[in-house]
């Protein structure tokens, strides 16, 4: 197949302080993304430099006053997407060579209108998951007792890849446009077409990712004009984990939005999430 190259891509992330892990970001946004882009950056009332630093990269900077929920902040990001395929990312990930390309190509050729890369929480299976998964937690429990910054978070990386192009190439060599059906969170592309067909993010659900799979399912089966979600196995993208909230305060993450989100299990039933999630035993756990 050859290489599909599309015109431009929109890319969301949203961040509340976290400059060390921005910096990083960005870095390897510019480094390995194929597709011109627009990054759109909501953010969250930082304090520590990180708007003015988004706004020096040329981003499209949304400005809150306070720090609002995940999908509140996606859906914010999408009303002023320009690119017919959106990127849904946290910005405590570092991308892959050619990860939007691929991604973009792993869809076209499944048939999808959403997909997430691979990553530390989901390999495809249970045992290479686990081995990263136990390898990462490693690495980063000492690290967490001296704090984060720019040069930690590099040596944490290179202690976990060691060669990042090689680690991922040879994934990709591996499993090429493999997919299986799931979501990794951290990264989750869409069509402008799924969003038509779906709507946006449920900005009553924090899990929001969970919830987005579900309803990719659901309509799967109820309507059967899309497939649901995968999980791109070739492509492969890093995440620190919910690194960004040990910065610039200790006290618990709250939420302007608070009182409008509910529970997982508020808005779906127990038989729902059975039929619907492929791994329905983590979904108990992050409910």
């Amino acid at each position: 197949m050859p290489s599909i190259k599309m015109g431009k891509i929109s890319i969301i992330t949203a961040v509340h302080n976290g400059l060390a892990i921005n910096k990083i970001f960005v870095k390897y946004l510019e480094k390995y993304t194929v597709n011109p882009y627009e990054l759109i950056v909501i953010d969250n009332h930082s304090t520590d430099g990180s708007l003015e630093f988004f706004k020096s990269q040329g981003a499209i900077v949304i400005e809150n006053k306070e720090n609002y929920s995940y999908p509140f902040c996606q859906n914010q990001g999408i009303n002023v997407a320009k690119g017919d395929f959106l990127f849904f990312l946290n910005n405590d990930v570092i991308v892959s060579p050619n990860w939007d390309k691929n991604l973009i190509e792993t869809a076209l050729q499944n048939g999808l209108d959403a997909v997430s890369a691979s990553g530390i929480e989901n390999m495809g299976s249970f045992k290479q998951t686990d081995a990263l998964s136990r390898k990462w937690k490693r690495i980063k429990n000492p690290f967490s007792l001296v704090g984060f910054n720019v040069r930690t978070l590099k040596f944490m990386f290179y202690l976990m890849y060691n060669n990042w192009e090689k680690f991922c190439n040879s994934l990709f060599d591996k499993n090429k446009y493999k997919v299986m059906e799931g979501i990794v969170g951290d990264n989750v592309m869409m069509t402008k077409d799924s969003i038509a067909k779906m709507g946006v993010w449920d900005e009553r659900i924090q899990v929001a990712d969970w919830d987005f799979f579900m309803r990719s399912k659901q309509r799967s089966i109820t309507v059967g004009d899309m497939k649901p979600c995968h999980i791109a196995l070739g492509v492969y993208i890093h995440h620190f984990g919910k690194m960004t909230l040990k910065y610039g305060t200790k006290k618990p993450v709250s939420f302007a939005d608070k009182d409008n989100i509910i529970k997982l299990s508020d808005k779906w039933s127990q038989a729902e999430i059975d039929n619907y999630n492929p791994n329905n035993e983590k979904l108990k756990r992050v409910d």
